[in-house]
C-alpha cells in the first residue's frame, strides 16, 4: 500500500516512518509539511492511505480533506484528542495519538490490510480485553478500554455502559454486544 505522510513537524514524520518501517506491507511514498504540499502530492501519487497530523499551519488536516475530491483511506495521527469525534465523522479509518505506540500502529495496518482485502468480517470480529471502543450518549464522547468498562446493562433497547464514574446509555441491544465481547471477560 502507498503512503503518505503529512505532519508539519519533521521529527514526527520521520518518527512515523521508522515506526511503519517495520510493516513491509505499507510504502511511504511521500512525506509532506503543510495542507497544500499534501493537497499536490496526493493528486500526482494517489496514495492508498494518508497519515495526517490536524494542527498544522496555515490549513489544517481537516480543511485539507475537504478539499480532496478522491480520497484515500485517512488515519489520523495527533497530539490532540479533541477532534476525535470529528474525524470518524468523516469516516477516517482511525485515530492515533502522539506519540504513536508500536502495538496501537500495528492494529490501525491490521485494520488498513483487512479494508484492503475486502474483509467485511472486520467490524464483527471479537473485541480483546484492550480494544478500545467509541461510547457516544448526546453530546458526551469517550474512547474506553474494554478492561476499563464494569458492567453492560440492558434497559429495553439501549445499554448502559458503567466504567469509571461515567453510566452512559446507548443505543445497542445487550444481544449485539454479547457477540463481540471476549467471553473471558463477560457474561
Amino acid at each position: 500500500m502507498k503512503a503518505i505522510i503529512i505532519d508539519d513537524e519533521r521529527l514526527a514524520r520521520q518518527e512515523l516512518k521508522n515506526l511503519l518501517a517495520a510493516h513491509k506491507e505499507i510504502e511511504v511514498v511521500a512525506e509532506c509539511a503543510n495542507a497544500e504540499e499534501a493537497k499536490a502530492k496526493i493528486a500526482e501519487i494517489s496514495p492508498d492511505v494518508i497519515f495526517l497530523d490536524i494542527q498544522m499551519p496555515g490549513k489544517t488536516g481537516l480543511e485539507l480533506l475537504e478539499e480532496i475530491s478522491a480520497l484515500p483511506e485517512v488515519v489520523f495521527v495527533t497530539a490532540y484528542d479533541e477532534y476525535a469525534i470529528r474525524a470518524f465523522e468523516i469516516n477516517a479509518l482511525d485515530y492515533l495519538l502522539k506519540p504513536v505506540q508500536p502495538q496501537r500502529l500495528a492494529e490501525t495496518v491490521k485494520k488498513l490490510l483487512n479494508k484492503e482485502a475486502g474483509d467485511k468480517k472486520e467490524n464483527n470480529s471479537p473485541l480483546q480485553d484492550n480494544d478500545q471502543v467509541f461510547v457516544k450518549d448526546g453530546e458526551k464522547c469517550w474512547f474506553v478500554s474494554l478492561n476499563n468498562i464494569r458492567l453492560f446493562e440492558s434497559e429495553g433497547n439501549y445499554v448502559r455502559v458503567y466504567f469509571d464514574t461515567f453510566r452512559p446509555l446507548i443505543l445497542r441491544s445487550l444481544n449485539s454486544l454479547e457477540t463481540r465481547l471476549p467471553e473471558k471477560s463477560f457474561f
